[in-house]
C-alpha cells in the first residue's frame, strides 16, 4: 500500500524540477535509441549518463555511433569517399619526421588541422610521439608563443604546425613578437597547392598560391618545398638560418600531396637528409673593434647599455668581464637577462646623461636610449625632442639586427647616428673587444678606473636603499600594491632554482628593480613586439623547458593578456607543465586608461563624466572575471580572489607546494593598477 502510494506521488515530466527534467528526457532518448536499433550499443559517455539516470548500465566499451559514411567524410574533411587505397612503401610524411628528428626538435606545440594531417599522423604513429612530442594547443598563436618562450628558457628552437592561410593568420601576432624579439621559431603551414586536385570547399578556402606571403615581412626566410629532397634541404637550411644570429622565425608552406605521397626515387636517387652544421655568428670587423676599444679606454665616464646582448651564461660572463675591465656602469634595458642585478655596476638609465662614450649592445632602439621625445599624448606634431646625453658623446653600436632590417614593419625604430657601428653579434664580438681593451688601457688610466669603481659601489648602495624605500609605499594597501606582489612572490620562491618566465602588464618594473637576477634563465624578458596575448602561452612554453631542466617557473600574469589566449591553461594541465601563475588583476587595460585620462586632461574633460570604473572600453569589470575558476575549469589548482595583502604570502606558499608536485597553479590577486 505504501509502495503504490509512493508511485502515485511520482511527478509527471511537466511537474519535474527544471534541472531534473533533462535527465529523464535523456534517459528516455537513450532507451529509445537502443530499442530502435539505430545504434547497437552506447559508448562510455552515454552509458555513464544512462547509468546515473536509471541505475541500469548499458554495455560498455563499444562505439558510440556508426562510422561516418564516405559521403560524410568527404563533406567534413575533403577526403575522397574511397578509403580503400593504401600507401605502398614509406609515406613522404614519415621521411619528413626523419628529417625533423635529426634537428633534435623536442616538441611541436600546435593546433591540429587537416592540411597537415599526414605529417601529424606520422609524428604520433611513425615517430612514436618522441623527439618531437606533439603538444596539443587550442590556438595557433599559443603554439608559436609557446615556442617563443621555450627558446628563451632553453636556447633550443621548436617547430609549430599551422593550418594553411587561416592558421598562419592566427599565428601572425606570435610570429611578429618572435621577429621583434630575435627569437628563432620554425613555423610550418599545411597547404593544398595543386588547384587541379585540391578538394573543393573548406580545403580550397584555406589554401593559397603563397601562404608564406602573410608572414614574409617578419620572417628571416621561407620556402615551399616541391619534393621530399627539397623538403630535407629546406628544413635543414631553415633551421640553420633561424639559429644564426640575429635569430628569427622561418616559415614553410608544406603541400598536403607531398606529405601523402610515398617515398620514391627521383632523378635516379632516393631522398637523403643533409647534416646540420651551425654557422659561425657574425663578428665585428677587427678595425672597428680596435677603434671602439680606443674610445672606451680613453673615456672619462663610459657607460654600457644592453638589451638583447647575452644569449647564454657565457654572454653574461663576458659582459661582466668587459664592465669590470672598464669599471663602466651598465644599464640593462631588460629584454633579456644580460647583467646581474646584484652587481654594483648595475645602474639606472639616469647614468646615461653623464656618459662621454656609450657602448650599445643589441639595442632595439638606440635613438630612444640617447633621446627623449614627448608628443603630449596628441600625435599632432606638437611633441618635443630632448637629448639625454651631453654634446660630443661618442656612440658605439654592436647589433646583429642591422643584418635583417626590412622595409615595412618599423621595429628598427628611428635612425640614430653612430660613431662606430658594427653590424655583428655582440656576444660573439665580445672576446675580441675585451682583448683589444686590455691592450688599449694605459697605466695612467688605472687610477681613474679604480675611482669609477668606488663611485659605482657607493651609487649602487644609495640606489638600492632608495628602491627599497619606494617599494615600502602602500605596503599594506588593499588591493595589493605591485611592489608587495613582486616581493611576496620572490619570498615564496627564493629558496628554489627559480625562473621568472614572464611579467606581463605594468607592475612598475618591480621585479627588475627588486629581484636578484643573476642567471640567464631567471629573467626571460618581454614579448618583443609588445603584442598582448604573449604572456600566458610564452610562460607555458618556458615552463615546459624549465620542467625538463628541473627549474621552478613563475609568471606575473596580467588579466587582459590572459584573456587573449586562455586555452593555453588547458595545454599546461593536459601536459603536466608545472607553472605558478600569479594574476596581476588590476581589472583593466591600465595603459589605455592612462592614455585616455591624459587626453581628457588636455581637453579639459572628465573621463566618462567621472565614472570610477575608468574610461569606457578599458575596464575589465562588471562582471569581474574569476580567473581562479577559469583555471580550475581547465585542470589547474587555483585560489582567489586574494584582496588582502596578509593573505597573499600563505596562498603563495600553498601554491608553490602544488607546483613543486608537478602541477600548474594560479592565484587570482587583486592589485593596484600599476
Amino acid at each position: 500500500m505504501q509502495e503504490s502510494k509512493k508511485q502515485s506521488q511520482q511527478p509527471s515530466q511537466q511537474e519535474l524540477d527544471p534541472q531534473e527534467a533533462p535527465v529523464l528526457a535523456r534517459r528516455k532518448f537513450l532507451n529509445s535509441v537502443v530499442a530502435s536499433g539505430a545504434v547497437g550499443v552506447m559508448g562510455a559517455t552515454a552509458s555513464g549518463a544512462s547509468q546515473a539516470a536509471d541505475k541500469a548500465p548499458l554495455e560498455p566499451k563499444k562505439p558510440s555511433a556508426l562510422p561516418p559514411s564516405g559521403h560524410g567524410i568527404q563533406n567534413e574533411s575533403g577526403m575522397p569517399p574511397d578509403l580503400g587505397g593504401r600507401v605502398h612503401g614509406k609515406a613522404g610524411s614519415d621521411f619528413m619526421v626523419d628529417v625533423i628528428k635529426t634537428l633534435d626538435i623536442k616538441y611541436i606545440p600546435s593546433n591540429c588541422a587537416s592540411s597537415f594531417r599526414a605529417i601529424h599522423e606520422s609524428l604520433i604513429d611513425y615517430g612514436q610521439n618522441v623527439m618531437p612530442e606533439y603538444i596539443s594547443c587550442m590556438h595557433e598563436e599559443s603554439g608559436v608563443a609557446m615556442a617563443h618562450g621555450y627558446f628563451k628558457a632553453s636556447g633550443k628552437p621548436l617547430m609549430s604546425l599551422c593550418h594553411g592561410t587561416v592558421g598562419l593568420q592566427h599565428a601572425t601576432m606570435a610570429m611578429y613578437n618572435a621577429w621583434c624579439d630575435r627569437v628563432p621559431v620554425i613555423v610550418v603551414g599545411g597547404n593544398d597547392t595543386d588547384a587541379a586536385f585540391r578538394p573543393p570547399g573548406v580545403p580550397t578556402f584555406h589554401s593559397a598560391q603563397d601562404i608564406c606571403a602573410i608572414v614574409r615581412d617578419y620572417t628571416k626566410w621561407d620556402d615551399a618545398p616541391v619534393s621530399l629532397q627539397h623538403f630535407a634541404q629546406s628544413m635543414v637550411r631553415g633551421y640553420k638560418i633561424a639559429m644564426t644570429p640575429p635569430f628569427g622565425p622561418v616559415a614553410f608552406s608544406l603541400d598536403a600531396a607531398l606529405q601523402a605521397e610515398p617515398v620514391k626515387e627521383k632523378g635516379g636517387f632516393m631522398p637523403t637528409i643533409p647534416r646540420y652544421i651551425p654557422s659561425t655568428p657574425p663578428q665585428g670587423d677587427s678595425g672597428a673593434v680596435k677603434e671602439a676599444a680606443r674610445l672606451l679606454a680613453q673615456a672619462q665616464n663610459p657607460v654600457i647599455v644592453v638589451d638583447r646582448s647575452a644569449r647564454t651564461p657565457k654572454g653574461i660572463g663576458l659582459l661582466v668581464e668587459l664592465a669590470e675591465l672598464l669599471q663602466a656602469r651598465v644599464v640593462d634595458q631588460g629584454s633579456r637577462m644580460n647583467f646581474p642585478r646584484t652587481h654594483y655596476l648595475n645602474s639606472p638609465a639616469s647614468v646615461i646623461s653623464g656618459a662621454d662614450v656609450i657602448l650599445g649592445l643589441e639595442l632595439s632602439d638606440f635613438w630612444a636610449t640617447v633621446n627623449q621625445y614627448t608628443d603630449n599624448g596628441l600625435h599632432e606634431g606638437t611633441g618635443t625632442q630632448v637629448s639625454k646625453v651631453k654634446p660630443g658623446t661618442k656612440l658605439i653600436s654592436i647589433n646583429a639586427a642591422e643584418l635583417i632590417t626590412k622595409a615595412n614593419y618599423q621595429d628598427f625604430q628611428r635612425y640614430q647616428e653612430i660613431d662606430v657601428s658594427m653590424p655583428a653579434d655582440a656576444e660573439a664580438t665580445m672576446p675580441a673587444l675585451i682583448e683589444a681593451l686590455k691592450s688599449a688601457i694605459q697605466n695612467d688610466k688605472k687610477d681613474l678606473i679604480a675611482k669609477r669603481a668606488e663611485n659605482a659601489k657607493k651609487a649602487y648602495a644609495e640606489e638600492w636603499a632608495k628602491t627599497q624605500a619606494q617599494a615600502a609605499v602602500a605596503w599594506n594597501a588593499s588591493p595589493i600594491s605591485t611592489a608587495r606582489l613582486s616581493m611576496e612572490i620572490y619570498h615564496a620562491v627564493k629558496h628554489l632554482d627559480w625562473s621568472l618566465v614572464a611579467s606581463e602588464g605594468n607592475v612598475s618594473n618591480w621585479p627588475n628593480r627588486l629581484w636578484p637576477f643573476e642567471k640567464h634563465y631567471q629573467w626571460l624578458g618581454r614579448s618583443g613586439g609588445y603584442g598582448v596575448g604573449y604572456g600566458a602561452p610564452a610562460s607555458v612554453g618556458a615552463a615546459l623547458a624549465n620542467r625538463d631542466a628541473g627549474r621552478f617557473s613563475v609568471s606575473i600574469q596580467s588579466d587582459g593578456d590572459l584573456m587573449f589566449a586562455p586555452g593555453v591553461l588547458w595545454t599546461a594541465a593536459h601536459h603536466k607543465i608545472p607553472l605558478l601563475s600569479v594574476m596581476h588583476n588590476n581589472r583593466g587595460y591600465h595603459q589605455e586608461v592612462m592614455h585616455l585620462q591624459r587626453l581628457a586632461n588636455f581637453r579639459n574633460r572628465k573621463v566618462n563624466n567621472g565614472n570610477d570604473m575608468g574610461p569606457i572600453g578599458t575596464s575589465i569589470q562588471n562582471p569581474d572575471i574569476e580567473y581562479h575558476k577559469l583555471a580550475e575549469s581547465m585542470g589547474w589548482w587555483a585560489k582567489g580572489p586574494i584582496k588582502r595583502p596578509e593573505d597573499l604570502g600563505p596562498a603563495l606558499r600553498e601554491a608553490v607546494e602544488v607546483v613543486k608536485s608537478g602541477h600548474p597553479a594560479l592565484l587570482n590577486v587583486w592589485t593596484q593598477p600599476r
